[in-house]
């Protein structure tokens, strides 16, 4: 896939660019699919970035990926195995891909730090933020993953998910 013909992909970098961080530019771009407000959106995903409140653990791309594909494909019964196991399946099979392009789904690694932790505080988003850190293109990668995988699985139209264009 062209991730840059992505119009999911594009709006997800719009989003970072924006102010908005990596999870919440990933899952915000997909709320015409799950119909939840931006508001909501943007509260439910605010922890993950930096990978995980600049943890740098996952990347919080994957992880607004994931939570995309929790809101249109998850499971909600306590005790659904079959169900976990598929979503699990599901997760797994978008880490894959998204690996496969960037060599893991981890924060400090794609961004080549040897510590873990940093400081709570993220950096101002300036031209040379953009310039020294590969994020918008990570977001822009996830929300292309994240699309290409709705194309190959349609959502479910029982559920009250929009449908995906296949074009």
């Amino acid at each position: 896939m062209d991730y840059e013909e992505s119009k999911y992909g594009k709006a997800a970098e719009e989003y970072f660019k924006k102010g908005y961080n990596c999870a919440q530019a990933v899952f915000l771009a997909f709320s015409d699919l799950y119909g939840m407000d931006e508001t909501t959106a943007a509260r439910l995903s605010s922890s993950f970035g930096g990978g995980m409140g600049r943890l740098r653990e996952v990347c919080g791309a994957v992880s607004g990926m994931f939570l995309t594909a929790g809101m249109l494909y998850g499971y909600d019964t306590p005790g659904a195995q079959q169900e976990k196991a598929d979503h699990y399946q599901r997760i797994q099979e978008l880490a894959r891909s998204y690996e496969a392009e960037n060599g893991s789904i981890v924060c400090r690694e794609l961004l080549g730090l040897s510590q873990k932790r940093q400081e709570p505080v993220p950096e101002k988003r300036t031209e040379e933020y953009y310039k020294k850190r590969p994020c918008p293109k990570l977001v822009q990668m996830a929300a292309a993953i994240m699309e290409q995988y709705i194309k190959e699985h349609p959502l479910p139209s029982c559920d009250g998910h929009k449908a995906i264009d296949q074009g």
